[in-house]
C-alpha cells in the first residue's frame, strides 16, 4: 500500500553506541575529513544520520556514512540517530547518477579501460554494474563479475577514477537533456543499477561496500536542524540508558513548546 507523503510519523530519534552502526558504502574522504575537523568542537548534532535494524544490536546505516566515520574517528561512545524501516512504507530507495565534469572524455575512458576487474562495451546491457552515457551521445555499459563482493568491489573502483581526477556531482534528474544545460562542463552521467534493501543489508553484513553517493534514501518524516548538544553524546560518565531517556525528555518539551514543525512537500534547500 502508498501512503500519503502527508502522514509521515514523528521521527523516532535515539542515542546508540557508535560501534553499533554498519556502513553500507565506502565514507568520502573529501567530505569525512573537513567534518572530522568540525565535530571537535561542534556544540550540536544537526542532522543525525539514518539507520535501519539488522538485528538486536547492529544497524545499517542508510544515509550519514561520513558522520558516523566522524564519530568512530574521534572515539565519541555514543551517536544521535534517526531510526527507519524498510518495511514502514515511509522509506524509499533510489540511486543517484554521477555526472562526470571538467576532464577530457578520451582520457576518462581511458581509465575505466585500464580496470582490471570491469569490461567496458559498447551499448546498452542490462547486467552491468552501471553505463556510462556520454555528453556526445555515446552509450557505454560497463560489466564486472556476478558475485555481489565483485560487482561492488568493480564498482568502487570505476568511483574511484573520476573522484579522484575529475569533478563529481550527484543528481537525482534522470534526463541527459536535463542535465547537461545545467552543467556545461559535464562530459558524462554514470548511472548506476536499481537496488532492494536486501542489496543494501548484504553490502553492510558482508563488508561489500558500495561507492559513497550511490544509494539514495528518501525518509518521508527525516529529522533536519535537530540541534541536539554534542556533548550529551561525548559524556563518558552517563549511561546509555540515561542518554535516551535525556532524549525523551528533550523530545516531549521540543513538541510541548512547538519548536517541531513538519513540511510536507519536497523542497530544494538553498544554505548547503
Amino acid at each position: 500500500m502508498t501512503l500519503a507523503r502527508h502522514d509521515a510519523p514523528p521521527p523516532d530519534l535515539r542515542i546508540l553506541p557508535t560501534d553499533s552502526l554498519q556502513p553500507h558504502e565506502e565514507h568520502d574522504s573529501q567530505r569525512a575529513m573537513p567534518l572530522i575537523e568540525r565535530l571537535r568542537n561542534e556544540q550540536y548534532v544537526i542532522n543525525p544520520p539514518i539507520v535501519a535494524q539488522m538485528d538486536a544490536n547492529h544497524y545499517v546505516i542508510l544515509d550519514g556514512a561520513n558522520r558516523f566515520y566522524a564519530f568512530s574517528h574521534l572515539h565519541y561512545p555514543h551517536i544521535l540517530v534517526q531510526i527507519a524501516n524498510y518495511d514502514s512504507g515511509y522509506v524509499e530507495l533510489n540511486t543517484w547518477r554521477h555526472i562526470v565534469g571538467r576532464w577530457e572524455k578520451e582520457q576518462f575512458l581511458d581509465r575505466l579501460h585500464r580496470l582490471p576487474q570491469v569490461a567496458v562495451i559498447e551499448g546498452y546491457d542490462e547486467n552491468a554494474i552501471a553505463h556510462v552515457l556520454c555528453r556526445d551521445g555515446q552509450t557505454l555499459a560497463l560489466r564486472a563479475g556476478d558475485q555481489p563482493r565483485e560487482r561492488n568491489a568493480a564498482l568502487c573502483d570505476v568511483v574511484r577514477v573520476y573522484q579522484r581526477n575529475a569533478v563529481l556531482h550527484r543528481t537525482a534528474l534522470t534526463e541527459p537533456t536535463d542535465i547537461w544545460p545545467l552543467y556545461p562542463e559535464a562530459i558524462a552521467l554514470v548511472v548506476f543499477p536499481s537496488y532492494q534493501p536486501a542489496d543494501i543489508l548484504a553490502a553492510a553484513q558482508q563488508r561489500a561496500f558500495l561507492p559513497p553517493g550511490i544509494s539514495r534514501h528518501i525518509i518521508h518524516g527525516r529529522a533536519l536542524r535537530v540541534n541536539y548538544p554534542i556533548d550529551a553524546l561525548r559524556d563518558t560518565n552517563v549511561s546509555l540508558e540515561e542518554k535516551n531517556a535525556r532524549l525523551r525528555q528533550w523530545m516531549q518539551d521540543k513538541l510541548a513548546r512547538r519548536h517541531v514543525r513538519y513540511y510536507a512537500e519536497a523542497t530544494y534547500q538553498f544554505d548547503e
